[in-house]
Parts: C-alpha cells; sequence; structure tokens
C-alpha cells in the first residue's frame, strides 16, 4: 500500500520539455550540430547526461567540456523555463493524492525551491530536495538521501518520475515506481524497463 509519494520535477510536475531542447540547442550550437526537435533529443537522452552528450557529438567529452557545457546547458534553461508551466493535471493531481508527498529532483536545489515555491505548491511536499554541487550523475543516492531525510519505509513509497534514471532509482531503494511520458524519454525506453508508463499524471495515481 502506497502511504507516500515522491515526485521528481523536470519533465514530471514541471513541464520543461521546451526549455530543455532550447538549452541544449543554444550549448551545441558552436559546434554546428543539426538543430534538434524535443523527439531528436528524447533518441539520445540518457543520465547521466554526459552519456547523452557524448552522443550528440559521437565521441568522447575532452577533459573540462563537461563542465563548460553544463554550466552553459543551466544558463539557458534558466532563462527559457521563466516561460514554461506546471504539467497539465499537476496541480488536480498533487490535491487529490490523501496521503503524503515530497519532491526529489536532480536539479540545482538553489534554483528548485523558488521555483516550486512560484507556482504555491509548497505547502504539498513534507521535504524538496534539489541537487547541491555537480548535476547531472544518476538519481540513486539522491534518492537513498531523501528517503531517509523523509523518514518513510521505502516500501510504502511510489515514485512518479519521467526517466529510466526515476526507476532505477526507485528500484536502488526498494521502493516502486511508474514512469511518465511527459519529459525527455521515449516512451519505448520507458516501458523497456518493465515498470508502469502513464500518459497523465492523474493515471500515475491509479498504481498507488
Amino acid at each position: 500500500m502506497t502511504k507516500h509519494i515522491i515526485w521528481d520535477w523536470n519533465g514530471t510536475l514541471f513541464h520543461d520539455v521546451d526549455a530543455v531542447v532550447g538549452a541544449t540547442n543554444e550549448v551545441f550550437r558552436p559546434y554546428a550540430l543539426p538543430e534538434l526537435t524535443a523527439d531528436g533529443l528524447r533518441a539520445v537522452y540518457t543520465r547521466p547526461i554526459w552519456l547523452a552528450y557524448e552522443r550528440l557529438l559521437g565521441r568522447p567529452l575532452n577533459e573540462g567540456e563537461w563542465q563548460l557545457l553544463d554550466d552553459g546547458f543551466h544558463e539557458h534553461y534558466f532563462r527559457l523555463s521563466d516561460a514554461c508551466g506546471l504539467a497539465a493535471d499537476a496541480l488536480l493531481t498533487l490535491t487529490s493524492w490523501t496521503g503524503t508527498q515530497s519532491l526529489c529532483s536532480m536539479a540545482p536545489h538553489s534554483h528548485l525551491v523558488p521555483k516550486v515555491d512560484s507556482f504555491g505548491i509548497t505547502t504539498h511536499f513534507t521535504r524538496i530536495d534539489g541537487l547541491i554541487g555537480l548535476t547531472g550523475g544518476e538519481k540513486a543516492a539522491h534518492m537513498a538521501a531523501h528517503i531517509e531525510a523523509v523518514g518513510v519505509d521505502a516500501g510504502e513509497v511510489l515514485v512518479i518520475g519521467d526517466s529510466v534514471d526515476d526507476g532505477l532509482a526507485a528500484k536502488h531503494v526498494g521502493a516502486r515506481a511508474v514512469l511518465y511520458t511527459g519529459g525527455m524519454t521515449s516512451r519505448a525506453e520507458l516501458e523497456a524497463t518493465g515498470l508502469p508508463v502513464v500518459d497523465t499524471l492523474a493515471q500515475a495515481l491509479d498504481h498507488a
């Protein structure tokens, strides 16, 4: 039985696909790559993010190149994401859940907290955790720390996210997961995990 939901932010509650694609195109413009569409980026997207960048370039990143690309991405992303909003049914889904819920994101914590607050939804969460330090890695260790801080039994947790990495993080801590198609991962790749895949956040609650 699910007593607690752990939400992902980017691509799940926060519908930021346009900002992710736009920022990726901006940061790779000096490389003269063809402009990416959302589906084009989904075709290479993975975590850790630097592997997706190596797929785009067709070669390993040079020393120091990842940090430059990541810094550039976030600079453009923060600007472009100001035009993005919550997923269509995010607010309804958050308010309809009667258990507890928290937010565990791979976004920088200093940016995440005020962004969540700007939508007036902070009070729905018992805890909000973004990353402090380097971004772009895998979520498993971050999820484990989040669950320990929240103080919930992983066996009573449902993780709702938009990436394969969300599913792997849930498995790592012993929680269940539902994967949502609103982010940067293709439906085929999500389904390949064997986890439930949904097209709306409201449908994700059916698995709670």
